[in-house]
């Protein structure tokens, strides 16, 4: 009964694009469907002031949709001279989730920021970019590791996400925005390669919902990281994805 003929478990076509971008340290382009995200990893000398003679390092990201990456142009934010509160959480998010498998100590006093750009939105811009962004962000990492910038892998899991919500009465897995404009519930699922959790974003739209349905829709998205960390593996191998 989804618009898209997907079974209630089914993902989108996924793939990850590494080395997109011939400059950035590391570079993905995710691709969840009919959403497009470039994300591009840049090395820098320099850490937030908070954090300088510390010996530990940050890792941050920033979030942006071009004007036409939805069905009508959006004037660009830099136009409007601020950054809407949505794109300020959704950056925010993708930062915690970076950090929550990323040892700051290890990477030394330096700071890798990942720009995270949605080229085209269908649906799961956020959890497309989270599990582009650590891709690009592990090809960074083995470059510092590789140069001896780095002693120890600062990077000790991988990190992906995905999105679940009810519709039309039933749990589905990687809502795209057919589904999500619609939907009765809708949560965002980020999740370690082992399947712990890091963060999980739930709202009812039109109505709420118990336990029991949070559990499906965990058990979904456990599903849905898997396949997505085998993804990851698979383009960072080299195997194309």
């Amino acid at each position: 009964m989804r618009p898209s003929g997907r079974a209630s478990d089914e993902m989108r076509q996924v793939t990850l694009e590494t080395g997109f971008t011939p400059y950035a340290e590391g570079s993905c382009l995710a691709r969840f469907g009919g959403t497009v995200v470039l994300c591009n990893a840049s090395v820098e000398t320099r850490v937030p002031p908070f954090l300088r003679n510390t010996g530990s390092g940050w890792v941050t990201a920033e979030y942006g949709m071009l004007p036409r990456s939805t069905h009508e142009r959006t004037d660009r934010e830099a136009a409007r001279g601020r950054q809407s509160g949505r794109t300020l959480e959704i950056q925010r998010l993708i930062g915690r989730a970076l950090r929550a498998v990323t040892d700051l100590r290890a990477l030394g006093e330096r700071q890798i920021r990942v720009d995270c750009d949605v080229i085209q939105a269908d649906g799961g811009t956020r959890t497309a970019a989270v599990t582009g962004a650590w891709v690009a962000l592990r090809i960074a990492v083995d470059g510092l590791s590789k140069s001896g910038a780095v002693a120890r892998d600062p990077l000790g899991m991988s990190v992906a996400a995905v999105s679940c919500g009810i519709y039309r009465g039933a749990p589905v897995l990687d809502l795209d925005y057919a589904e999500d404009s619609s939907a009765d519930a809708d949560a965002n699922f980020v999740l370690t390669g082992d399947g712990d959790i890091v963060e999980i974003q739930g709202t009812a739209e039109k109505a709420a919902f118990g336990e029991a349905a949070f559990l499906q829709l965990l058990e979904l998205a456990k599903g849905g990281v898997n396949e997505l960390t085998a993804i990851q593996r698979k383009a960072l191998a080299g195997d194309g994805a």
